[in-house]
């Protein structure tokens, strides 16, 4: 039979379905690869400035008709200070070694070589973001503890408790303080960790008394396991940061301690 006049029964070409075919894959997949990258490196970036804006004072809209007033922050009065502070120390602990601790001594302000972990030659241990204590599971000997003081101003601690040190416990793995498992905060969208604002006390190897506070996590290279914190050490034996005598006085016109900075390399 013949075919109707003006209709064409002709196959399409092999190749350029083929061709039409493989671009199509091509788009495909560049398209594929541009949102992962987004997601990676773009995204993040994003969420994170979100919630900053989420977790920033809410903006007062005023009533129509009316003008935005500026709010009038009321300015409280810092608490007095005690002019007669023992000097807060700083230091910094290179502990980026991933399966090496660094022990640190409180009484010398620096790491130590360990021969024996029952000595009672170090304080606590550093290896990247895990501290122990020289106690409890972690040593025979050592007498090392530590209290969560919580979010406090860390001048204004001027004494720590004597008792109810929590000692180093056993893991599965391995030992580990509790009060220290989470020193800090961690942002799964930028994988760094940043030191929470809190300060600890520290019942020493010897049975002295210390406060400490993180800092930073952070080396000059941006290499991760440069612990930075600030300490105050009691080598006296008591539990008070106070050199006797002085008095107390505002914010304002107390004089700040000197504070002196070392920085220490791992062993």
């Amino acid at each position: 039979m013949n075919e109707p006049f003006g209709e064409s029964t002709q196959q399409p070409d092999p190749e350029i379905v083929k061709k039409k075919q493989l671009w199509r894959n091509l788009f495909l997949l560049n398209l594929c690869v541009s949102l992962l990258l987004i997601s990676i490196f773009w995204l993040p970036s994003k969420l994170e400035q979100v919630g900053d804006f989420l977790n920033s004072p809410s903006v007062n809209i005023p009533e129509e008709g009316k003008m935005a007033e500026k709010p009038v922050k009321k300015v409280e009065p810092e608490p007095a200070k005690p002019t007669n502070l023992l000097a807060t120390q700083v230091t910094t602990v290179n502990a980026s070694s991933e399966k090496e601790y660094v022990y640190f001594d409180f009484s010398s302000g620096k790491p130590v070589n360990i021969l024996d972990t029952s000595s009672l030659e170090w304080d606590l241990a550093f290896r990247r973001g895990k501290v122990i204590s020289n106690g409890g599971a972690s040593s025979k000997l050592g007498k090392a503890g530590l209290i969560d003081l919580g979010v406090v101003e860390f001048d204004e601690v001027t004494e720590v408790p004597m008792d109810n040190y929590t000692q180093d416990m056993a893991a599965k793995t391995e030992t580990e303080n509790p009060v220290l498992a989470k020193w800090y905060n961690y942002n799964y969208f930028t994988h760094k960790l940043t030191a929470k604002k809190n300060s600890y006390a520290v019942r020493t190897a010897n049975g002295k008394f210390a406060k400490f506070q993180f800092i930073s996590f952070y080396c000059d290279n941006k290499e991760a396991g440069c612990v930075k914190i600030r300490y105050v050490y009691q080598d006296n034996g008591s539990n008070s940061f106070l050199r006797k005598g002085g008095a107390f006085t505002t914010a304002s016109t107390a004089s700040s301690p000197p504070e002196n900075t070392g920085t220490t390399n791992s062993f």
